[in-house]
């Protein structure tokens, strides 16, 4: 073991007396097990106690909220210019519009990444699925940024993928989320109820057949010899 393993046993026997700063960042990080994030910061680093304070802000869930909102809304009048080819003044400032919200769902993922830690340790950032969801949404986002002008078909399909931006709603809203899972969790149960009512309908149509086999079936002339 190195001096730090050591120190940091000693400190938790209680031999050797915690900071102030260790004290307060274990109430604070509550739950988050990653003790140095990238390998670089440390639970006593100010820039990750900032992150921390700024993703548990009230108004920061709100303000990700409203620009998720704003984000959809824009998707739904790009529509509009689907077919259009030249590139109009409407198209540029709606380009640099999406940059801005781009850079704010990023600015928004390195905050929790800073905070939370990436993958390693329980409760990271990616430990999470509404996070891996997050970060993919992101990342097609920041490809199909920084490839913007070039026409290839993989770049098309990643601008299709915007379309998932909406979804980014349902991973910051606790109770959407409860809702989610509770689907989810009930699909098993909704599809062998599923089962029942095809049998049930099946064995109705086999008796109808077997009752009614040609009872209401007609043939007459008349309609055709009136038109002759």
């Amino acid at each position: 073991m190195d001096e730090d393993q050591i120190v940091n046993i000693f400190k938790e026997q209680g031999i050797i007396k915690k900071d102030k700063s260790e004290i307060a960042a274990q109430k604070m990080f509550v739950g988050i097990e990653c003790e140095w994030s990238f390998f670089l910061f440390s639970k006593q680093n100010r820039l990750r106690i900032m992150a921390y304070k700024l993703s548990k802000w009230v108004w920061w869930e709100r303000i990700v909220l409203t620009l998720i909102m704003l984000s959809s809304v824009k998707l739904a009048v790009d529509t509009y210019t689907i077919e259009e080819v030249e590139e109009t003044p409407f198209m540029a400032v709606s380009k640099k519009i999406d940059i801005a919200f781009n850079v704010a769902f990023i600015i928004e993922m390195l905050v929790k990444l800073l905070s939370m830690g990436l993958i390693m340790d329980n409760n990271a950032y990616l430990r999470d699925e509404w996070n891996q969801m997050d970060f993919f949404i992101v990342m097609t986002s920041i490809i199909d940024m920084s490839l913007d002008g070039l026409e290839i078909k993989f770049i098309k399909i990643l601008r299709m993928l915007r379309t998932l931006r909406p979804l980014r709603f349902l991973s910051t809203n606790v109770d959407l989320k409860l809702i989610v899972n509770a689907l989810i969790s009930s699909l098993g149960g909704i599809f062998n109820v599923l089962i029942v009512l095809f049998v049930v309908f099946l064995i109705y149509a086999i008796i109808g057949v077997s009752f009614y086999q040609g009872k209401f079936f007609y043939c007459t002339e008349d309609m055709y010899i009136l038109h002759t």
